[in-house]
């Protein structure tokens, strides 16, 4: 019995939260004594590899031909499908990123079966995953059953599934996984790669998420949120009302129609509390807000809640964060 992992390569360097798999794999791999095995597509660099090493897999499957050098849910889905038959695993983790999340579906078609989705608990019963995941928005939780048969194929929410100690003596099998796919069979290419600029860490990994909404009344303000972030060494959020308006990049954007995160401690500057924005965040461990209306929703779900204007507040809390850091 085995459990595949899927690990998601960025710059050469394995992703936060594929760590994360990985890493609950071997939990719940150590718990009914079966094997782990991490499937890493792209070009991974030696380091990453290594990195991957230290969460302890029993084995450790390489696709790394140059087709695979540029992302694509077609050829990486076959990759991932092959490594499934190839060690007869009967579950697949997969990070609930927006890579693993397309990976994942594609995947399970092939095998005629669905994924437990964006998952934040998880548990084994007898034959079957019993799993934890939020529906309506983050207002319930859903418990499903996965059934017998095909391979089971999880999506792991980041940030949620902590990563054990990494172990630097660890060495497990590392074998370069042949994949039947030619370049030519690909029907997607990659003409090129345009990177945002950003000053802030990854946002769906941060442990710390620092956003602002429309309460900051301009693009020339927001600066004030990126300053508290950068003092945090937090990555920068947004509501979707500042992004439609157009003061950050859609790739800033919190809630339903942007990015989900799990941080440890998630600030809101400024932002009122639709339940769209709420979808995106309330699965943070700690959520502080800070807006002027003590009537605000997002005061309903806030752990500290700070009642008072951004314009004064947000300047004092980013020097006291620098005090505490030159200490």
């Amino acid at each position: 019995m085995e459990i595949v992992a899927f690990v998601e390569v960025r710059e050469g360097g394995a992703r936060k939260s594929s760590l994360e798999t990985v890493s609950e794999a071997r939990k719940r791999a150590d718990q009914a004594g079966w094997k782990v095995a991490a499937v890493v597509v792209g070009s991974p660099s030696e380091e990453a590899v290594t990195k991957v090493a230290s969460y302890k897999p029993d084995k450790i499957l390489v696709a790394d031909d140059p087709m695979f050098a540029n992302y694509s849910s077609q050829s990486y889905s076959v990759a991932l499908a092959e490594a499934v038959r190839q060690e007869q695993a009967h579950t697949v983790f997969v990070s609930a990123t927006t890579m693993g999340k397309e990976v994942a579906a594609r995947t399970a078609a092939k095998f005629q079966t669905s994924v437990l989705a964006d998952v934040v608990g998880i548990e084994r019963q007898r034959n079957d995953w019993k799993v934890k995941r939020p529906v309506y928005s983050g207002k319930a939780y859903a418990e499903v059953q996965s059934k017998e048969g095909a391979p089971v194929f999880i999506t792991l929410r980041p940030n949620v599934f902590s990563a054990s100690a990494p172990d630097a003596n660890a060495k497990p099998e590392v074998v370069k996984l042949n994949v039947p796919i030619q370049a030519q069979d690909i029907k997607e290419h990659v003409t090129g790669t345009h990177k945002a600029e950003s000053e802030t860490v990854e946002l769906s990994e941060a442990e710390i998420v620092v956003s602002g909404g429309r309460g900051l009344k301009g693009p020339e303000n927001f600066h004030l949120v990126r300053d508290l972030a950068k003092a945090l060494g937090a990555a920068m959020g947004a509501s979707r009302a500042v992004v439609d308006a157009g003061w950050v990049e859609h790739q800033f954007q919190v809630g339903q129609t942007g990015k989900v995160v799990s941080p440890v401690l998630y600030i809101a500057c400024g932002i009122s509390g639709a339940i769209q924005h709420l979808a995106g965040m309330s699965s943070s461990k700690y959520i502080v807000a800070i807006n002027k209306d003590p009537e605000a929703p997002i005061f309903k779900l806030a752990d500290y809640g700070i009642v008072g204007d951004v314009f004064q507040i947000l300047p004092l809390l980013t020097e006291e964060v620098k005090k505490l850091k030159s200490e």
